[in-house]
């Protein structure tokens, strides 16, 4: 049964990406004005001038390719102060976000505003940007908004730029949290660092006994019963479906070709994903006996990464009726 003598485990989470993606026509130009330090709207079909730009006219939904230059002063029509910067945020003193609608520009920009002190700053206050030295083509090239209505020249000067117009940005997106287990997911990164594999089931009031999963989970997906009861399974199974990766992607830690297949552990009802090796990546089959290699001992941790793949055992094939049920 689920007994919990010890609390849940708790660890920091950190998820980070690359998002990419094309920009178009219209935003393409937006981006590459950005790059020579200045700064460009479009024109919508009632004649207000969007910055940044919109692709498509928020009222008609026609599409909208009319730029129009706009200036890099404008004034603050709403703001919020930011007392204390988190990790990743423009400025790593304390700023204002604010919403500010630049000279020649009809809808307002949300950025950032450097000021000392709240008291700095206002609803009507004047600003201009302030420019990184090496501008690359996105909206951070704008370092911040200083407080003021006139623009240095060195920062208002366009710099030529003999590169290709910019068609791609590339944003860092990153969230990082504090993840606590629940107590069948505890017990089963418990099990982990001790070599052991463990899965859980439900016991009906009448004794009989639901399907085993592995890993454990809180409840059956199926009949949204709780999984009371653990189970010890062992480190053998059979491959019930594969696929062979042959194409390499970022961030790739094994070259291809490799195989990534669902193995149904003894004793379990579910299959769950893992990599199979020490075989040609051809002869894997649906059906294949295989076995878990662990890493040395000392370098067990509460997780999945204890074992590195699974090989073949060397035993006959499973027959197709035992795991039929379980693709």
């Amino acid at each position: 049964m689920t007994d919990q003598p010890e609390p849940p485990l708790s660890a920091p989470l950190r998820l980070s990406f690359d998002y990419t993606r094309s920009v178009g026509p219209v935003l393409g130009q937006f981006f590459t004005a950005l790059r020579e330090r200045r700064i460009v709207g479009v024109r919508g079909t009632d004649g207000r001038v969007y910055v940044p730009p919109a692709e498509y006219d928020p009222v008609s939904y026609e599409q909208l390719s009319e730029i129009v230059p706009v200036a890099a002063v404008g004034t603050v029509v709403s703001w919020s102060w930011q007392p204390a910067p988190l990790e990743g945020q423009p400025l790593d003193t304390p700023f204002a976000w604010a919403l500010i609608k630049l000279d020649g520009a009809d809808v307002p920009l949300l950025h950032v505003v450097a000021a000392d002190s709240p008291k700095a700053i206002s609803v009507g206050t004047r600003v201009h940007a302030h420019w990184v030295d090496e501008p690359v083509g996105a909206i951070t090239d704008i370092a911040y908004f200083a407080i003021g209505s006139e623009e240095p020249a060195a920062e208002s000067a366009a710099s030529a730029d003999d590169r290709d117009p910019v068609s791609m940005v590339i944003t860092p997106i990153q969230l990082e949290i504090e993840h606590s287990a629940s107590y069948p997911e505890t017990a089963y990164l418990r099990a982990l660092k001790e070599g052991k594999l463990l899965g859980a089931r439900t016991t009906g009031p009448d004794g009989q006994k639901g399907k085993v999963y592995f890993p454990a989970r809180e409840a059956d997906p199926a009949t949204g019963r709780q999984l009371t009861d653990y189970v010890e399974l062992t480190d053998t199974g059979t491959i019930t479906t594969f696929a062979i990766i042959n194409i390499p992607f970022q961030g790739q830690k094994i070259k291809p070709p490799y195989v990534a297949a669902y193995v149904l552990l003894d004793g379990a009802d579910i299959p769950f994903l893992t990599l199979v090796s020490e075989i040609d990546a051809h002869d894997v089959r649906m059906g294949m006996r295989v076995q878990a290699v662990w890493k040395p001992r000392e370098e067990w941790t509460y997780g999945m990464e204890n074992i590195e793949y699974f090989r073949p055992t060397g035993e006959p094939d499973a027959e197709y009726d035992t795991y039929k049920h379980h693709l």
